[in-house]
């Protein structure tokens, strides 16, 4: 940082805020020395005033351990007086021991340097003064009498004085500097608080990652289904008036549906709760709605073969919601990248495990397969880290013309409890 004036001030002032924090603990270590100590006067003797001066410095230390919200405050200070930029200082109160010992130290680092400063603030500039005005008058305000040596008070007085002056501010530039330099390495964050800054970012970031997968699945389906069906009514408008009648009332249905499964992931943005033991709102539908999701589907034009096998009602509703956002990404592929071909979706729960497996040709017969989209991809993404989370696997790849999809989940998923097959 450019020291200019007004960050000179800046800096001083912030020592005589040091200096002003230093006087409950100098005057509590002043009034405890005449009691352990005899013949102790801190109000009269400078010795003693120096001995309470360094009793009052472990007394804040010892403030600053207790009080961990004693950080933001100084860090808030070093931040507007000190010029140290706010990414190099830590965020919150001081909770590991490490970063209470750091501030322990700085804090004990600002009183000393701010009671020096401040004492010098003090004593110096009336002093200076009076150097100043002895060219005007023999003996000003009566020099002599407060026992000041004669050289002072000659020639040589003026040039004393701005000495004076310039000591003050040297002393206040160069304890300025010294706490801005240390203040990142005493207040600056600890291992712990960037240990914590990560999982809090990790945290953001996997939170974001749901609510975009959520966002892609639901809505992504939807608009997948209305895009054909619009399409398709389209086409037969003039001849097939009646059809053309069905694939209004099945876009109707789906973007009815969609908009309430868009209501749920918004609910999750505004976090909210559901019952009295602050359950989160359900993020999505389960296996339970899979034969409405077949039959939107199946309103688009593309014929649908669905068979299940196990229990899938005492699958965890996490393995129930995760499977099937999984299914319906799957048809959103076949219907984005296939068009109107068949699809067979299995699902199998057996030995422990929910097998999904979604497969279709990769374009219907005489017909070009669907060019590619920028940016896609997403969906298959959204589908392994779906899996992952869950502790399974999922895989998608083209053999002999036939995409198949499959993903496998734990039915005992971590954090999920256990359900019976």
């Amino acid at each position: 940082m450019r020291l200019t004036p007004g960050a000179l001030v800046r800096r001083w002032v912030h020592l005589v805020l040091g200096g002003a924090l230093l006087m409950p603990f100098f005057l509590l270590a002043s009034a405890a020395l005449p009691l352990l100590v005899d013949g102790a006067d801190p109000l009269r003797r400078p010795l003693w005033q120096l001995a309470a001066f360094g009793c009052a410095l472990p007394l804040a230390a010892l403030a600053a351990l207790a009080f961990p919200l004693l950080r933001p405050l100084e860090v808030a200070a070093v931040r507007s007086l000190c010029g140290v930029p706010a990414e190099r200082l830590a965020d919150g109160p001081a909770v590991s021991r490490d970063a209470r010992w750091r501030t322990a130290l700085w804090f004990v680092a600002h009183l000393l340097a701010g009671g020096i400063v401040s004492g010098m603030t003090l004593a110096a500039p009336p002093a200076a003064v009076l150097l100043l005005l002895t060219p005007l008058t023999a003996d000003p305000l009566g020099m002599s009498s407060l026992g000041w040596p004669r050289a002072v008070q000659g020639p040589a007085a003026p040039l004393t004085g701005l000495a004076l002056l310039a000591l003050v501010l040297g002393t206040a530039w160069g304890a300025g500097t010294l706490l801005a330099r240390w203040a990142p390495a005493l207040l600056g964050p600890s291992p712990a608080d960037r240990l914590a800054a990560a999982e809090r970012r990790a945290a953001e970031l996997a939170a974001r990652n749901r609510l975009a997968r959520e966002l892609h699945d639901a809505v992504g389906h939807a608009l997948s289904a209305v895009t054909l069906q619009a399409g398709a009514a389209r086409r037969v408008l003039d001849t097939d008036p009646e059809f053309a009648r069905q694939a209004l009332a099945a876009i109707e249905d789906t973007t009815r549906a969609a908009v309430a499964e868009l209501d749920t992931v918004l609910g999750l943005l505004r976090e909210e709760r559901d019952g009295e033991d602050g359950a989160p709102a359900a993020p999505a539908p389960t296996l339970d709605g899979l034969d409405t999701l077949v039959d939107r589907t199946r309103a688009a034009g593309v014929p649908v073969t669905l068979e299940t096998a196990g229990h899938l009602a005492g699958l965890a509703p996490v393995v129930s919601r995760e499977a099937y956002r999984i299914v319906q990404e799957g048809l959103s592929n076949a219907l984005r990248h296939a068009g109107p071909v068949p699809v067979r979706v299995r699902i199998r729960v057996n030995e422990g495990e929910l097998a999904v497996t979604i497969e279709n040709p990769m374009a219907a017969a005489g017909e070009a397969p669907a060019p590619a989209r920028p940016g896609g991809g997403r969906g298959l993404r959204g589908i392994a880290e779906r899996a992952r989370l869950l502790g399974g696997l999922a895989s998608a790849a083209a053999e002999q013309g036939v995409w198949r999809l499959t993903a496998r989940l734990p039915v005992a998923a971590a954090g999920t409890g256990t359900a019976s097959p």
